[in-house]
């Protein structure tokens, strides 16, 4: 049966709960352990669908098509598991769950309480994803901090885990913050004995606890902790703020978690094997020629609205030895100012997804300026409609071209809904999600960049190239490079003739790994850094 870590998180938020969770999956799996991976979320949103991109950041979306928190991706890219749709709860999907047995009898007419019938489905979801993956071990990350209200149903679950299985099958991490104080020049203790306090008061006593700080944690406050904490000084751990998130398993390693969860889980004395991790944070700390990779976007305000992008685009950099500077680019900027202005220092040009009206034509301009000047342009979902958009307008002639979504009455939607979504009235989960497959055309970019003739990759839309328009792009040199094995869904197109124009209908970057980076980023970022950019306009073409 599979073992379980809990980890919680008190004083503050933010803190990097989702990021110690995956650092300590990759940390098991350097052991030769299989890990699973959990997030409960206390939000009554059923799942973060269709929450704004401003409140909750990046939608990441599971193979089996479940859209789920930000830090699944987080836990995805750090142990290269493939997760599905156990590894993310919400209270929402537990409150609706409760409210659909009640009204189907399933409790005889008794009365329904949080405790049990609330911790029960909670408890049983935590179960259920250990019986299906069958991991060694199962890290679940409680959301939120100690004594939200909204999130005490979750820690009294993951209490009553441990009498479930078994108190040997059970670790309890809690991490919290220790601030600095610039007066006396010293770390304080306090809030963590206040946070461990209050989880002692529901019941848990912490086996470790990881001290977030930005100054070193010494001898003085660990033994502090320990002692008002009643928790072994060897468990007390310091977790500074590192250079890159990828070495946060390197560090809790060296300050002995490893062999401290080995220990009291009974787990296999395996040494960590830890060295194509370690080369790829030594890459990460290494000089490295820069690029200037422009994002154009409707939130960029909020940089993990495209964590997924953000780090994809540094994978392919570590694959490329060169450091990617990001510029973020409000796509109604661009609206405002043109794309000249704005993007004549850039190297490559990425537009991601996003949902809406605001800031597609500041869009559209970007795809023209790449494709007219020969800038390496990756399209991302939207990107890729975009780009269709922009060819028909200015090669096919039709002015008037749009998508659906910018205009639900055009005379020339190059961009239409996808079969079955005009019928739709709900909004939740109810776009093409998951993994589909796609068949590479032989000769193009793509398929060059793949080195497959058929992928499978992770989709969040409800629109798509409206193939009416689909010959006549192609005989213009937009190629459908990509399609659906029964030809009927246009995945990706190119431009032809450019050095780098692609655009993906499904979203590559999901699938990006720090030891795996995904083919077109890789290629994308190969090329571009190939560009020189001087301030000035910079036209590829009249020089290959």
């Amino acid at each position: 049966m599979s073992k379980f870590i809990f980890v919680t998180g008190g004083v503050v938020s933010s803190l990097g709960k989702g990021i110690t969770v995956a650092s300590i999956g990759r940390m098991l799996k350097s052991r030769g352990m299989s890990v699973s991976l959990l997030k409960l979320d206390p939000y009554l949103n059923v799942d973060p669908g269709t929450m704004s991109p401003y409140q909750h950041g990046e939608v990441f979306v599971t193979i089996d098509g479940c859209e789920t928190d930000l830090d699944l991706g987080h836990y995805e890219r750090f142990t290269d598991v493939e997760l599905t749709e156990l590894s993310n709860v919400t209270a929402g999907q537990i409150y609706s769950e409760v409210i659909v047995n009640e009204r189907a009898g399933h409790y005889l007419g008794g009365t329904i309480q949080t405790v049990p019938h609330v911790t029960n489905l909670i408890k049983d979801r935590i179960l259920r994803l250990a019986e299906k993956s069958q991991a060694d071990v199962v890290v679940v990350e409680v959301g939120g901090t100690v004594g939200d209200i909204e999130g005490q149903p979750f820690v009294e679950a993951i209490r009553q885990v441990r009498n479930v299985v078994g108190r040997e099958k059970t670790f309890y991490i809690h991490l919290t913050l220790l601030p600095y104080l610039g007066a006396t020049h010293e770390l304080k203790t306090k809030p963590t004995q206040h946070s461990v306090h209050a989880l002692r008061g529901m019941g848990i006593q912490p086996d470790a606890i990881l001290c977030r700080a930005d100054h070193e944690v010494g001898e003085k406050e660990r033994d502090k902790i320990s002692l008002y904490c009643d928790v072994n000084p060897e468990a007390v751990i310091g977790l500074p703020t590192l250079a890159s998130v990828y070495a946060v398993p390197l560090h809790l390693e060296a300050e002995g978690l490893g062999d401290i969860l080995t220990k009291s889980l009974s787990l296999p004395d395996v040494r960590p094997n830890l060295e194509s991790w370690r080369k790829i944070v030594s890459v990460d700390e290494e000089e490295h020629p820069e690029i200037d990779i422009a994002v154009v976007g409707k939130y960029v305000e909020l940089k993990d609205s495209y964590i997924s992008v953000i780090e994809a685009l540094h994978h392919a950099g570590l694959d490329n030895k060169s450091k990617i500077n990001i510029q973020w680019i409000a796509a109604e900027d661009v609206e405002k100012h043109g794309p000249e202005q704005l993007l004549r220092a850039a190297s490559g040009i990425v537009v991601p997804g996003g949902f809406g009206k605001r800031g597609l034509e500041g869009m559209i301009a970007t795809a023209n300026y790449a494709r007219t000047t020969g800038i390496p342009y990756l399209g991302l979902c939207l990107g890729m409609q975009i780009m269709v958009v922009e060819y028909a307008r200015n090669e096919l002639g039709i002015k008037e071209a749009t998508s659906l979504e910018i205009d639900s009455e055009a005379e020339h939607p190059v961009i239409a809904l996808m079969p079955g979504q005009k019928e739709l009235h709900s909004t939740g989960g109810t776009m093409r999600l998951g993994a589909y497959p796609c068949v590479l055309k032989e000769g193009t970019l793509v398929r060059e960049a793949y080195q497959e003739e058929t992928v499978t990759e992770r989709h969040r839309h409800r629109y798509e190239l409206n193939n009416e328009y689909r010959i006549q792009l192609e005989e213009a040199g937009l190629v459908a490079s990509g399609i659906s094995p029964d030809g009927s869904l246009v995945e990706v197109v190119e431009v032809y003739g450019h050095p780098f124009m692609i655009g993906s209908q499904f979203h590559p970057e999901f699938g990006s790994r720090p030891e795996r980076p995904h083919p077109l980023f890789r290629e994308f970022v190969k090329i571009a850094r190939s560009i020189l950019r001087e301030g000035g306009q910079h036209n590829l073409f009249k020089e290959t």
